[in-house]
């Protein structure tokens, strides 16, 4: 071979061996982190082992769980639900107060958002079986037991002379005002907000009392004709929107239809709003994937009470599974709910609605009952 050919041979390697050294390099500098799992044996970049592969053939109890939310369903057929973390914009009056170091940031009232883990979770953390023989009656009956029996005190819910209407005080909308938690303060300095959300809402006491004292009470109803409007008389703001547990996807004409239809995580987003001080929802069977949404997103953390009618007479909307796996993803929910700093302060039974707990006369339970919820980490300033 002439000297020409091999100089042209070396040539053509040697550009061969730049072009891969620039490719690994590109590669490296695309992924980061993610990329050194691949050259290290499964290791991390700080040196950690990473997480193991689940063993095949076994499942998590969540996995066995056999309701929508979960991967995997008892009768074998595969079904996931992708959940989308979206990002918080960022108060107006938190930015202000970034600056200078204010009462609720010194006392740690109303947790910041960005002290909280950003990732996707796929579903809730199932609870163990109330009994091994999985029977109804053991799920309903720790379930029963749960909702009705609160975890803190908190005195008079509304307060003693709070309203000026005895009759407020008895109806089953309440919430907590007792001094250890921050509702009360931040009312008398008027920077509460209020989100009641529901269809067609009829009872608005709670929310007409707590606008005349100054909070910023928005109520949220598909069924009201205007967009936006602000009752002046009332104080309070209306918003054609329903909230639900997922956003509508653009892409797909019938769910272009209900383009006011939105998550909580996105309403916040689009109204520039962080914090919730009272959270207020009748969503007629759509409560328990909302819940569960407000979980896995974490919105829920920006929450300092929570108001919530359950309804007990069939799983919910989009709920499946056997009577006793939709109990147990009940009390799974309001378990979560207790793992996120949430207290029971407040159980109330509609007798009037039927006796009715999954189309059953169980316990002699009625088919709603209105929860209250305090966030035990949003306390005084």
């Amino acid at each position: 071979m002439s000297k020409d050919k091999l100089r042209k041979v070396f040539a053509f390697r040697l550009c061969l061996l730049f072009t891969a050294v620039f490719v690994c390099i590109q590669v490296y500098t695309d992924l980061g982190e993610w990329a050194w799992p691949l050259f290290s044996g499964g290791r991390t970049a700080e040196g950690r082992q990473g997480p193991p592969r689940q063993a095949q053939g076994k499942r998590t109890s969540a996995e066995k769980g056999g309701i929508t939310g979960n991967p995997r369903r008892r009768d074998g057929v595969t079904k996931r639900q992708v959940t989308y973390v979206r990002t918080l914009k960022r108060d107006p009056t938190a930015a202000a107060s970034s600056t200078t170091t204010s009462p609720e940031k010194a006392a740690g009232c109303c947790p910041s958002f960005l002290n909280h883990r950003k990732f996707p979770r796929w579903h809730i953390d199932m609870q163990p079986w109330a009994s091994p023989s999985h029977s109804l009656k053991d799920e309903a009956l720790r379930f029963l037991n749960y909702i009705s029996s609160p975890q803190i005190s908190c005195g008079t819910p509304l307060g003693d002379g709070w309203v000026e209407n005895r009759e407020v005080t008895e109806r089953p909308w309440q919430i907590c005002l007792d001094e250890r938690y921050s509702l009360s303060h931040r009312i008398k300095n008027k920077q509460c907000r209020v989100y009641s959300l529901g269809l067609e809402i009829v009872d608005k006491h709670l929310e007409m009392s707590l606008a005349k004292r100054g909070c910023e009470v928005h109520c949220f109803d598909p069924s009201i004709k205007q967009a936006h409007f602000h009752d002046s008389e009332l104080r309070m703001w209306y918003h054609r929107i329903s909230v639900d547990w997922r956003d509508p996807n653009p892409a797909i004409l019938g769910q272009r239809l209900h383009s006011n239809t939105k998550k909580l995580a996105t309403i916040l987003n689009e109204f520039g709003h962080r914090k919730i001080d009272v959270l207020k929802a009748d969503m007629e069977s759509a409560e328990w994937k909302i819940l569960e949404n407000l979980i896995l997103e974490r919105v829920i953390d920006e929450v300092g009470q929570l108001v919530f009618e359950v309804h007990l007479h069939w799983p919910g909307f989009e709920v499946s599974g056997d009577d006793s796996t939709v109990v147990r993803y009940w009390y799974s929910l309001l378990k979560e709910l207790e793992q996120s700093h949430f207290r029971l302060f407040y159980s109330h039974t509609d007798r009037s609605r039927p006796r009715l707990f999954l189309h059953r006369n169980l316990f002699n339970a009625s088919s709603t009952y209105t929860l209250g919820w305090v966030n035990t980490r949003w306390t005084r300033p």
